[in-house]
């Protein structure tokens, strides 16, 4: 298999079906990065994976089986059974119909009314088969959606939806396949539904949100987690993740923490009898304990007969200053606006108040009370 992105079409055409406005933020620059190679080269091997499972699809009773969700999914499946599997003979003969398709829309909406009766219904029935085509090739590929969006269950997105995003993918597969280059559909379409699924789970799927090259990272790690765990019997160690992934350890570790889900402080804790939340739990580290938010009130209440003791227009004065007003402190010059006097008279006023609570009889309160 060859590179199914950026080998679709040449590099320097801009209407590359992978660099087209419809790949979102997916651009030249990251279809050239080597990882986002290496991930389309390794993507045959998933495929084939994928393929084998569908191989298992072959009959309604089996999807029916299979399935283990709810019954709109279900009979979802049930639908998706009806359409067989197509050869790879039949992929490039629907590809084609679909171009040819494409291309007499393209002919009939230049043409208007200058074509002829006879060539105007050719080019439509043409558009017609072409529609046909396009309907058949998306509603044959529905399992491999369903093959690709197992692989992002408990993403924090229903499996419907994450079939849905798939579907979308798949459609824009279809739309911007060239069969002419000698590609298997099947692979160029799963990098289109991974696309659509990935770009889903990166918007949607968290609270938080990562960029989508690190929710592959983030879905490669937890894939070799759950293989090394189902052939080691345990845990793997971070050199075993390390070996496996290809990733530095100290990469695993950080994909590991970020790939946390938040949990709600709303969450309920215990029996639904019992109505503690986790918020219940958790220590306020900013708030205040009891003995300390009793000290500082009774510290208030000592500065506010200090200020009692000074005229109203220092006490003013070191009231705008430190904040004893709104909780903000106001500068020189606000305090002069306020009280419609220059900055030079505030700064003299304040100098004069606090010399005057420095008094040894007025400060050994206050050093009193905070030696407390």
């Amino acid at each position: 298999m060859g590179r199914v992105g950026p080998s679709q079409g040449s590099r320097g055409n801009n209407q590359d079906p992978l660099t087209s406005g419809c790949i979102g933020r997916t651009t030249m620059d990251e279809l050239e990065d080597e990882a986002f190679i290496q991930e389309l080269e390794d993507l045959a091997a998933e495929e084939a994976e994928i393929e084998e499972e569908l191989k298992a699809w072959e009959s309604e009773e089996d999807l029916w089986a299979l399935s283990g969700e709810p019954d709109p999914v279900r009979l979802y499946f049930q639908e998706m059974a009806r359409t067989p599997l197509l050869t790879p003979e039949e992929e490039v003969e629907l590809a084609r119909r679909v171009a040819e398709g494409r291309e007499a829309a393209e002919r009939l909406a230049k043409g208007g009314k200058r074509l002829s009766e006879e060539k105007r219904k050719e080019l439509e029935e043409k558009v017609r088969q072409g529609q046909q085509a396009r309907d058949h090739l998306i509603r044959a590929n529905t399992r491999l959606v369903v093959g690709v969006a197992k692989r992002y269950r408990g993403w924090g997105i229903p499996f419907e939806d994450l079939i849905q995003e798939g579907n979308i993918g798949l459609m824009r597969a279809v739309d911007r396949f060239d069969h002419q280059k000698g590609y298997k559909f099947s692979t160029y379409a799963t990098w289109w539904i991974r696309q659509a699924i990935t770009r889903a789970l990166a918007d949607q799927g968290r609270t938080i949100r990562l960029p989508v090259h690190i929710g592959e990272e983030v879905r490669r790690l937890r894939q070799a987690e759950e293989s090394l765990a189902e052939r080691l019997g345990r845990e793997p160690t971070l050199r075993e993740l390390a070996e496996e992934t290809g990733f530095p350890i100290r990469r695993i570790r950080w994909l590991q923490r970020i790939s946390r889900r938040p949990v709600s402080l709303e969450s309920k804790v215990g029996d639904s009898e019992n109505d503690s939340s986790l918020a219940d739990f958790v220590p306020d580290e900013t708030a205040l304990s009891p003995t300390d938010s009793a000290a500082l009130e009774g510290l208030r209440e000592e500065i506010r007969e200090l200020l009692d003791q000074l005229s109203e227009r220092e006490a003013e004065v070191l009231r705008l200053r430190y904040g004893f007003v709104d909780g903000r402190p106001y500068t020189l010059k606000e305090v002069g606006e306020k009280l419609g006097i220059t900055r030079e008279r505030v700064r003299q006023i304040e100098a004069k108040a606090l010399r005057r609570l420095r008094h040894p009889f007025r400060s050994k309160r206050i050093r009193d009370f905070v030696g407390r």
